[in-house]
Order: structure tokens, then C-alpha cells, then sequence
């Protein structure tokens, strides 16, 4: 036999079969406790972030930015609008010094900031005089730097009487119309408020409804100038909103508003509701929701 055909006849070895891995060990219970925790912590300073820097959700409490704003809206605030300071941050935690990135609003942006003189409660109201401007209220009328705002009458504002209003009146011992001449029964038996509205213009051809329900001292205030850093502020609501007309008192007016008191601008309103809803009755979560206010930008 030749060595050619000895190797063509020849069998090779066969290879051993891979010994097969032992199965994975079964996680504990304490290491999946662990592993939720850190997923939730992650998932918390995640929020967290977002909250901060970037979306906020503000809910509405009062009636100071009636029209635009009801008792029950949700909104959306942009963080980045105007910058980040201390007041950005949960609690105020004073880990920014100033502001940074800083920029002034605009003339009749809606802003949320924290409210003079103790800088823990969040507002919201409209700019009306920027850093330089004079600004004076005569006759209900809001002059800006020499010149009164146009104003328009525009049709009645009818807002129906709900379960929101209602607490927020007993909260704060009032009614929930601005008084009971301003109150009426509509077509559908139902209470409402009725109230003269108009439409503001700034400068920039800007406008908004304001609400000028019956007179009030502070349609009469001294001429002010804005001084550098700070904001002139007013509600839509204007005899029902404690604003920069009214000095920097707790619970009673807010005068001027540092800058770095911002925290930012309102977006778009993500969802509202009348206050009638009930956790017991889960049809009453949908009834309750005011549809129609949902995705209302600014």
C-alpha cells in the first residue's frame, strides 16, 4: 500500500463535543430589590433634569389670568425661555449663582416666576414693562412709556360657576364671581359669571383679552420706571390680580420683579378640568375635563 492511499483510508479523530455552560444562577430577590431601586433612582434624577432645565408642568389656582387662564388649566412651562438661576431648581436649592444664559422676555409673553418679596411662591402674569419702560395705569387704562395701550371692547366673557371656583372662593373668602351683580343663570340653569371684556394691544401689535370688571383704586397708580433687572407684571384679570401695581406685600402684591426671579414662559396648556371630577366615579374624570382648553398655545 503507498503512502498516498494509506492517508486517503485513514479515519480523523473525532472531536470531543463542547461541554455544555451551566445555566445562569437565578437572581435573588435582594438583587432584583436592588436593581429596581437603582432603575427608579435613575428614572427619579431623570425627572428631575427634565423638570428643571427643560418642561415643567403649572397648574392654575386663581382667577388673576382670566381670560386666557382658568381655575383647572395645566400648562406646560419652557424652562429654557429665559435662563436658569437658583429659582429653576426644586426648593430654590441655591446651586446657581445669578442667572446664566439670561434673556429678557418679551413685552406680553406670559411668565411664571417667583413672586416678590419672599420668592417661594410661584406666579404667573403678563409682561407689561420691560428694564427703562415708564409705566402708569389712568383710568383703567395702561400707559407705556409716554402712550396708552390700545383697548378694544370685545364681546361679554361668560365663564360657567364650577366646583373650582367655588373652593377657591371659600379659600379665600370671596364669592366666585367678582360680586353678585355679576352673576346670572344661564340657558341651561346653570350659574355663570358675565364680565366686560377688551382687547389689549402693545407696541408690537401683540394683543390679549383683559378683563376690567368695576373700578378699583389701582386704575389710578404713579408713573413707575422699570428699573434695570427687573419686570413690570400684570394679570389679565385686572381687579383681581395682585401685581407690580400693588407693592411687594406677602399675599397682597408683588411689585417689581427681579429678572432672576424667572422661571420661565408659558408653552401650551396640556389639560384643565371644572374640579367636579370624583376618584369614586371614574365617568366624572372624563366629564370633568375641559377638552376644548387642551393644546391652547401662547
Amino acid at each position: 500500500m503507498t503512502n498516498a492511499s494509506f492517508t486517503a483510508d485513514v479515519t480523523p479523530p473525532t472531536e470531543p463535543a463542547p461541554t455544555p455552560s451551566p445555566p445562569p444562577a437565578p437572581v435573588s430577590a435582594k438583587e432584583e430589590a436592588v436593581d429596581t431601586v437603582r432603575f427608579l433612582a435613575l428614572l427619579a434624577i431623570a425627572v428631575l433634569i427634565f423638570r428643571s432645565f427643560f418642561l415643567s408642568p403649572f397648574n392654575i389656582p386663581s382667577e388673576s389670568m382670566q381670560p386666557r387662564l382658568l381655575i383647572g388649566d395645566y400648562l406646560l412651562v419652557n424652562k429654557m425661555a429665559y435662563g436658569y438661576s437658583k429659582y429653576s431648581l426644586p426648593f430654590s436649592v441655591p446651586l446657581i449663582p445669578g442667572r446664566v444664559f439670561a434673556r429678557t422676555p418679551e413685552r406680553g409673553d406670559v411668565a411664571v416666576f417667583k413672586a416678590p418679596p419672599t420668592a417661594q411662591n410661584d406666579y404667573i402674569k403678563r409682561v407689561i414693562g420691560l428694564p427703562g419702560d415708564s409705566v402708569q395705569v389712568k383710568g383703567s387704562i395702561v400707559w407705556l412709556n409716554g402712550k396708552p395701550l390700545k383697548r378694544e371692547a370685545m364681546p361679554d366673557f361668560v365663564i360657567p360657576v364650577t366646583a373650582n371656583m367655588i373652593e377657591a372662593s371659600r379659600a379665600m373668602g370671596t364669592l366666585p364671581c367678582y360680586s353678585m351683580e355679576f352673576e346670572e343663570v344661564g340657558a341651561d340653569g346653570q350659574r355663570q359669571c358675565r364680565y366686560k371684556q377688551f382687547r389689549e394691544t402693545l407696541p408690537s401689535g401683540k394683543s390679549y383679552a383683559i378683563l376690567d370688571i368695576a373700578p378699583i383704586a389701582e386704575d389710578n397708580t404713579p408713573l413707575v420706571i422699570v428699573p434695570e433687572g427687573h419686570l413690570f407684571m400684570m394679570g389679565d384679570n385686572r381687579d383681581r390680580s395682585a401685581d407690580s401695581r400693588f407693592p411687594a406685600m406677602e399675599n397682597q402684591g408683588i411689585g417689581l420683579v427681579p429678572e432672576e426671579n424667572l422661571v420661565g414662559k408659558a408653552l401650551v396648556g396640556m389639560f384643565s378640568t371644572d374640579g367636579s371630577a370624583s376618584w369614586i366615579n371614574p365617568i366624572s374624570w372624563f366629564t370633568a375635563a375641559r377638552w376644548d382648553r387642551i393644546g391652547d398655545g401662547f
